[in-house]
């Protein structure tokens, strides 16, 4: 089985986010997909087949610990594959939600059609806070469909100073998969986020494509824009654009990176 290890959300090898990619000519089982994600140990993998028509594939993404319904820096990757392997200038991914989640080349750049999500207010504990080292937040929300919360603070860079406690992180909460802290941006970006999700994965996610499916309508609304450059402040750092269409649509703009190529042996 051909595989791929693609960095994601960067123009530079090492940085932004690693995913695995494997291509798949027949259907895996759950099993075996989330042993060779647990062999790779990225934080997702994602595992693409073709589908019948010549632009469509089925994706699935895992976690070294469980499956994950969607995955921006591993669409990401697996489109970079497909392009660098192929002759395609667009392709259609259905994930197991049975989103259409259309991607297409554009010079240098991929862009991905992501659906957008809406957030509803949400308690933080005081335990969480605590294991983040917050003291106060300006908003806490919380987005259903990823279950994970979103906290925004004052100061891009008390976001990149901040240090957790992991383990008391973890212990903090029990209906989440993650805790997404974010702030307005200081420089040329419009705003700052970083992920943690030990729930779910790892303690933090370098580059967090599908974290922008509420993340972009949430910071339109406190922006009053549509179009919008993100940073994740994680120590590889990362980069995208995002662009919210209508209530319903977003669109994502990156860049990644193949680092390896090989072949799975199972």
């Amino acid at each position: 089985m051909k595989t791929f290890i693609v960095d994601s959300f960067t123009n530079e090898a090492f940085k932004g986010n690693p995913a695995g990619v494997c291509l798949t000519d027949r259907a895996l089982s759950e099993h075996l997909m989330q042993s060779i994600a647990k062999e790779l140990n990225l934080s997702e993998t994602a595992f693409v087949q073709k589908a019948d028509k010549p632009d469509q594939y089925s994706i699935r993404y895992f976690s070294p610990k469980m499956e994950i319904p969607l995955c921006g820096h591993a669409t990401l990757a697996a489109a970079k594959v497909l392009f660098e392997n192929g002759k395609q200038e667009e392709v259609h991914f259905q994930n197991i939600q049975g989103l259409d989640l259309w991607v297409r080349r554009e010079g240098q750049h991929i862009l991905m059609q992501f659906p957008a999500y809406s957030t509803i207010p949400a308690e933080a504990p005081q335990p969480l806070l605590n294991a983040l080292g917050l003291e106060t937040v300006v908003n806490s929300v919380y987005n259903a469909e990823t279950r994970i919360l979103l906290l925004e603070i004052h100061d891009s860079r008390e976001l990149a100073a901040l240090q957790p406690d992991f383990q008391a992180l973890l212990k903090s909460h029990e209906g989440i998969n993650g805790v997404l802290v974010t702030a307005t941006g200081h420089d040329d970006y419009d705003f700052h986020s970083r992920y943690f999700w030990p729930w779910s994965g790892s303690d933090e996610d370098p580059v967090t494509g599908g974290t922008h499916t509420f993340l972009a309508p949430y910071w339109s609304s406190r922006l009053n824009k549509k179009k919008m450059t993100s940073f994740q402040a994680s120590a590889r750092t990362g980069f995208m654009e995002v662009t919210l269409l209508d209530d319903q649509q977003i669109l994502i703009r990156g860049s990644a990176v193949i680092t390896f190529e090989g072949k799975f042996r199972s």
